[in-house]
C-alpha cells in the first residue's frame, strides 16, 4: 500500500440497514425469503467496481461488518447500545446472505470478535492514509467523520453524496478533527452515548470552538457565564470523558488480514453469476454477464445456504381463515407495555435536530400529526410526533393555545413550544430523505397536511394499507381497532381529550401535558404496528399488491385531491 494506491472501505454493517428501510422490499419468488437488502448491496457493488474500470478503480477494497459479540466499550459502559432494538424479522436471513454476496464478488469481507466495524475501518482507512494512498470510505455513519481528512473522505452510496470537510463541519459545526469532542458532549441516543444533559450539537459545537477540546472545556468550566451550562459541566464531567472514549474509534485493531488479502481480484463468473441467479436477480445477472463478456446462460445457480425463512409462502388462506391469520399477526407482536408517561416533549431545535439526526441515522421513523380538523385542507398543523423505537417516542407541540378550552376564549400562544416555521425547517429534509423510511397511519392525511406547509413526505409505508392488503375482509383497519387487535392495547381515546358534543373543543386548545402522551403515543403504536404488519406481506402472497398498488397511490391521490 502507498502512493496511487486506492482503498475502498464499504461499511457492510450500516449499509444493509439502509438499504433495507429506503428500498422496496423483494422477496425471492420461489419460496418468499427476503432479499432486498442483498439486491441492494449488489447493485451497489458492481456499480462501484463497473464506475472504477471507467475512472479510479479501486486497488483494493474490503466490506466491514460488526462482529455479534460484545466489544471493549461495554466494558468501558456496559448500557453501550444496550437499548437497541432486534434487527426486523424480515432483515435477519439477509445478514448472511450479504457476507455471502462480498464472497461472492471476490472481495475481503472482514469482521473481528470484540470490535466495531467502524474501528477496523478507522485502523484500514488511517494506515492506508499514513503509506500515502486514497481511501474512501462507502458509509454516511456520522461516527466515522471524525477519519477525513487530506486523504480519506466518504461517500453516501445511496445519495450518490460526497462526504469531505465542509459537510463534516455542515453536520458538526467544527472540523474532523474535533468531531470526537463535539460528540463527547452532544451525546448519542442511538447508541446509548450519554453526554452532558441538556446540550446539543449545535451548543456542543460552540463550546469546542470557545475552548479547544473537551479536557480544556472541563478544566475552564468556572468561566461559563451560563449558570445552569456551567453546573452541567462541572457536575457531569466523568459522563463526559467516559463518552468520549466510546465515540473515538480505535486505529489499531490488531490482528486484520493484510493488504494483500484486500487487493482487488476479478470475480470468477462462475461464482458470481451463480450467486446472483440463486437469489433470483435476473436483470442484475445479465448486466453483470455482460459485463464479465459471459453467457449468463452457461452458469448454473449456486447451491446457496440460505438460513431458515420463518416467511416461506404457504399455500393461501382460504377466505374463512382471516380472522385466524389476523390472530396469528398478533400473536407475533411484542408485548412490551406501553409507558405513555416515558414519551418526551421537543421543545427546541437541538433537541429536535438530536432526534432527526436519530431518525436519519437508524433509516425509518414512524410520523404522525395532530391538528384541528379532520379535513386536511383547512386544518391547523398543531404538533407532530415522532416514533424511532417501541416505547422511544416524542411530540413537538407547534400550535396550542392557552385556555380553558372555550372556543371564545382569548387565543394567546401557549409557552414552550417551537415555531412553526423552524420545526419544519429541521424536520423537512428528513421527511424528504428517501434514505429514511417515513410510517404512519392513513398517510394520506398527514402528507396534504404537510404539503399544504410545503413539507414533502417519501419514501412512506402506511399501516392501515398493510392490514387492508392481508386482511381486507375484516372491518377496522383504523390504528385504535388495530392495535387492540394485535398490539392487545387500547390507546387513549381522543375523546378523552376533545369531550363531545357541545363541549368539544380542537387539538389546539388541549393543554400539553394531555395532548403530548396522547399524540406521541399514536406513533409508538403505529411503529409497533409495522412491526408486526410489513413482515405478513410475504406470508399472505400480497406485496406485489401493496408495493405496485396500494401504497404507489397514496402521493397520487393526496395530489389529486389537493388539486380538485
Amino acid at each position: 500500500m502507498g502512493p496511487g494506491d486506492r482503498l475502498l472501505l464499504v461499511d457492510g454493517s450500516g449499509f444493509i440497514f439502509r438499504a433495507f428501510h429506503a428500498l422496496p422490499p423483494l422477496t425471492r419468488k420461489s419460496d418468499g425469503l427476503p432479499v432486498g437488502a442483498v439486491a441492494g448491496f449488489c447493485n451497489m457493488v458492481h456499480k462501484m467496481l463497473e464506475d472504477g474500470r471507467n475512472g479510479a478503480r479501486p486497488t483494493h477494497m474490503a466490506v466491514i461488518f460488526d462482529h455479534s459479540s460484545k466489544t471493549f466499550r461495554n466494558a468501558i459502559y456496559p448500557e453501550y447500545k444496550a437499548q437497541r432494538p432486534e434487527p426486523p424479522e424480515d432483515l435477519r436471513p439477509q445478514f448472511a446472505l450479504i457476507r455471502d454476496a462480498t464472497r461472492a464478488f471476490n472481495l475481503a469481507c472482514i469482521e473481528a470478535e470484540g470490535w466495531e466495524a467502524d474501528d477496523i475501518i478507522a485502523t484500514y482507512a488511517r494506515r492506508a492514509a499514513k503509506d500515502g494512498a486514497q481511501v474512501t470510505i462507502v458509509s454516511s455513519d456520522k461516527d466515522l467523520m471524525q477519519l477525513v481528512d487530506d486523504r480519506i473522505a466518504m461517500l453516501d452510496a445511496m445519495k450518490g453524496r460526497a462526504i469531505g470537510r465542509a459537510e463534516v463541519i455542515e453536520k458538526f459545526g467544527v472540523g474532523p478533527e474535533r468531531v470526537v469532542d463535539v460528540q463527547a458532549l452532544a451525546g448519542d441516543s442511538v447508541d446509548n452515548v450519554p453526554g452532558a444533559p441538556g446540550i446539543g450539537i449545535k451548543t456542543a459545537a460552540q463550546l469546542i470552538e470557545a475552548f479547544g477540546d473537551v479536557e480544556t472545556l472541563l478544566a475552564r468550566a468556572g468561566e461559563i457565564t451560563q449558570p445552569r451550562r456551567r453546573q452541567t459541566l462541572i457536575d457531569n464531567a466523568e459522563q463526559i470523558r467516559v463518552s468520549k472514549r466510546l465515540v473515538t474509534l480505535a486505529d489499531d485493531v490488531p490482528g486484520l488480514p493484510d493488504w494483500e488479502a484486500l487487493a482487488v481480484r476479478d470475480a470468477e463468473p462462475a461464482q458470481l453469476i451463480g450467486f446472483l441467479k440463486a437469489m433470483e436477480f435476473t436483470g442484475l445477472t445479465n448486466r453483470v454477464a455482460s459485463a464479465m463478456d459471459a453467457d449468463a446462460g452457461a452458469f448454473e445457480a449456486a447451491a446457496v445456504a440460505t438460513p431458515d425463512n420463518p416467511n416461506a409462502r404457504p399455500d393461501a388462506a382460504p377466505d374463512a381463515a382471516l380472522v385466524d391469520t389476523a390472530d396469528d399477526a398478533a400473536g407475533a407482536a411484542p408485548r412490551e407495555p406501553i409507558d405513555t408517561a416515558a414519551y418526551a416533549v421537543i421543545r427546541d431545535a437541538d433537541t429536535l435536530r438530536a432526534w432527526v439526526a436519530e431518525a436519519q441515522e437508524i433509516g425509518a421513523v414512524a410520523v404522525d400529526t395532530e391538528t384541528t380538523s379532520l379535513d386536511e385542507m383547512v386544518a391547523d398543523l398543531v404538533g407532530v410526533s415522532l416514533a424511532l423505537a417501541p416505547g422511544r417516542a416524542a411530540y413537538i407541540p407547534l400550535g396550542h393555545m392557552e385556555g380553558d378550552g372555550d372556543l371564545l376564549g382569548a387565543a394567546a400562544r401557549a409557552p414552550g413550544q417551537m415555531g412553526l416555521e423552524e420545526a419544519l425547517e429541521i424536520l423537512r429534509p428528513m421527511l424528504a430523505d428517501p434514505a429514511t423510511l417515513k410510517i404512519g397511519q392513513n398517510l394520506k392525511y398527514d402528507i396534504k397536511v404537510l404539503a399544504r406547509h410545503g413539507v414533502s413526505v417519501s419514501p412512506i409505508d402506511d399501516t392501515m394499507l398493510l392490514s387492508y392488503a392481508q386482511f381486507s375482509g375484516l372491518h377496522g383497519h383504523g390504528m385504535d381497532a388495530l392495535s387492540k387487535r394485535l398490539l392487545d392495547h387500547e390507546p387513549i381515546p381522543i375523546k378523552a381529550l376533545l369531550g363531545s358534543g357541545k363541549g368539544q373543543i380542537t387539538f389546539d386548545r388541549v393543554a400539553l401535558d394531555k395532548a403530548a402522551p396522547y399524540a406521541a403515543e399514536d406513533a409508538d403504536v403505529t411503529l409497533r404496528l409495522h412491526r408486526v404488519l410489513k413482515p405478513g406481506l410475504v406470508r399472505h402472497r400480497v406485496t406485489t399488491v401493496y408495493e405496485t398498488l396500494e401504497r404507489p397511490l397514496v402521493p397520487v391521490l393526496a395530489a389529486m385531491e389537493m388539486h380538485g
